[in-house]
């Protein structure tokens, strides 16, 4: 550095002593030259110390180094002792991972087999289910149908119970106008019932018939006129006249009648033709003789088989619309 200097002074004083333009020259050129010079110096000052700076730096860092080393050489006896640890335990769980993986080969065997029998349960449960779905779909059409079925047998039962009211009634109606109609006859020999949704007239023997006779008395002409002229004002009542007698023998068959059969016949055909002449259309009465088979009481008795020997008229209303109702009953049921 000292070098430099001098020979810029050097250069400077050589050029003072130059005479004209070429000194002036010349000292222009060694200004230019200390000017780089000094630049060069300072540009090398700043290199020199960023130089001793980076040195420090290396020393530094060498120094840190160089502990490190110290701390690795110190960690890596540390370590080795580690490591034969690590590999002593990584033997013995690779022992143990072996046993482990034997015993889960034969676990996942087990489980497997279970797992099968599951899988199979299941598809037996899951086709049981399907089978149990499929019958409770038919259950519930089933089901549907019956309430359907029920609610139709319902509406006739209500019809039925409807025309039952109507027939229970028809029948106190019809007792009530025949007993009006009879009440001057009733009493021992006349007497008016009801009985299994019917109406019973009893008319004895001694109101009606002398003793073997076919034909009806005055007395029993005008109850049967009687009579008659109810069944007018009841079209849709049905008429069945029923003779009984004791079971006393004819002594003396006459004519037609060969014994009681005969007799209890011709009595109930009698009462029958009176009725007609009354106004009963022919078409409703039924006339038939019962003989001594149905009494009313043992014919141990002049009494009672006084009781025996009578004519019975029954009243029965028709039943036609019941008996709509109830065939349409029959159809539901044996749909």
């Amino acid at each position: 550095m000292k070098n430099i200097s001098f020979l810029a002074v050097a250069t400077l004083l050589t050029a003072s002593a130059l005479p004209g333009c070429v000194a002036s020259k010349k000292y222009d050129d060694l200004k230019a030259r200390q000017m780089a010079t000094e630049q060069a110096k300072t540009d090398l000052e700043r290199q020199q110390r960023q130089a001793v700076a980076e040195l420090k730096k290396a020393s530094d860092e060498l120094a840190q180094l160089r502990l490190d080393t110290r701390r690795l050489v110190d960690d890596s006896t540390e370590t080795g002792r580690s490591l034969r640890r690590l590999q002593q335990l990584n033997a013995q769980l690779t022992d143990s991972y072996d046993k482990l993986l034997k015993n889960s080969d034969r676990a996942m065997a087990d489980k497997s087999a279970d797992y099968n029998k599951v899988a199979r349960d299941l598809a037996r449960r899951e086709a049981e289910l399907g089978e149990l779905e499929t019958t409770l779909r038919k259950s519930r059409t089933d089901i549907d149908k019956l309430n359907a079925d029920l609610k139709v047998r319902e509406a006739r039962l209500a019809e039925l119970q409807q025309a039952l009211a109507e027939k229970d009634k028809a029948v106190d109606n019809l007792k009530a106008s025949v007993s009006n109609a009879l009440r001057g006859f009733q009493g021992t020999d006349l007497q008016v019932q009801m009985k299994d949704g019917k109406v019973y007239v009893s008319l004895s023997e001694q109101l009606l018939f002398k003793s073997g006779s076919t034909k009806v008395d005055p007395k029993g002409q005008e109850a049967l006129k009687q009579l008659a002229a109810v069944l007018q004002q009841q079209p849709d009542v049905n008429v069945v006249v029923e003779g009984h007698t004791d079971n006393v023998p004819f002594s003396r068959p006459a004519g037609a009648m060969q014994d009681n059969w005969d007799l209890s016949v011709l009595r109930a055909t009698e009462i029958a033709r009176l009725l007609t002449v009354g106004g009963v259309a022919p078409a409703r009465i039924t006339a038939s003789g019962r003989s001594q088979y149905v009494p009313v009481a043992p014919n141990d008795s002049p009494q009672n088989k006084a009781l025996n020997r009578r004519t019975e008229i029954i009243l029965t209303p028709k039943l036609n619309e019941l008996l709509k109702i109830l065939d349409s009953n029959s159809s539901v049921g044996t749909k």
